[in-house]
């Protein structure tokens, strides 16, 4: 039982430091203040060249949360 306890406690972490790492490579949604001051550099092929892999890092991070939640409940419950 130990061995999976480590199996499933070593899955977790490289869940969580790959949810960490998704998250961060993602563009915000906004560009805040810094955006109004400097401009907005938005044009529509950058939208469309980033927007590919936006949906895809967006996809992969609740891919990696929803395996991140359960490997928690399972880890709760050993």
């Amino acid at each position: 039982m130990e061995v999976v306890k480590v199996i499933l406690t070593v899955l977790e972490v490289i869940a969580s430091v790959l949810l960490v790492a998704v998250v961060l490579v993602q563009s915000g949604k906004e560009s805040g203040l810094s955006g109004a001051i400097a401009g907005n550099s938005d044009s529509y092929m950058n939208k469309s060249k980033l927007g590919g892999l936006d949906k895809k890092l967006a996809s992969a991070t609740k891919w990696i949360a929803l395996a991140w939640v359960v490997l928690t409940l399972v880890l709760s419950l050993i």
